[in-house]
């Protein structure tokens, strides 16, 4: 797949360089994703019966040292509050997760991984890095990977 690089030139004089518009990195930005996530759901559902949002689920809390709010969880894994709940349901249902009682809310659950949700989540980890390394980490330098990062970070404040 290409795109223009030059634009949509229909808005500018015609003497004038085309100015690079965002729709090319815009799409590229959809595609990319879509793509790399279609990948990386067949693989972790085929290797570990796992769809893509419980991966999400327990990629999140993997990085933290201490349980979460649910909130917090669903904010960080862009996960609607009934989606969310469905997937802690299945996650402590399995016994990746463990749910309890804040102590500094008591209104507010806390939630972290168990030695089970850990286990699984290193592996179906190295299922994703697996999956997507032809297409993204193998193709990009140290250098476009953090340029990436950089702007995804941007992007999401």
């Amino acid at each position: 797949m290409t795109f223009d690089t030059h634009g949509d030139r229909r808005n500018q004089d015609p003497g004038q360089h085309p100015s690079p518009i965002p729709d090319p990195a815009f799409y590229g930005l959809i595609w990319a994703g879509n793509a790399l996530t279609c990948l990386v759901d067949k693989a972790l559902s085929a290797r570990h019966n796992m769809p893509l949002s419980w991966f999400e689920a327990l990629f999140w809390l993997a990085q933290q040292s201490e349980p979460v709010t649910a909130t917090q969880l669903g904010e960080a894994a862009m996960l609607s509050r009934s989606r969310l709940s469905r997937v802690l349901d299945e996650l402590a249902a399995r016994g990746l997760i463990t749910r309890e009682p804040s102590p500094a809310d008591a209104r507010a659950t806390v939630v972290a991984l168990t030695p089970a949700g850990q286990e699984l989540y290193a592996a179906a980890d190295e299922t994703r890095r697996e999956v997507i390394a032809p297409y993204f980490t193998d193709k990009l330098t140290a250098a476009e990977l953090a340029t990436l990062t950089a702007i995804w970070r941007k992007l999401r404040t």
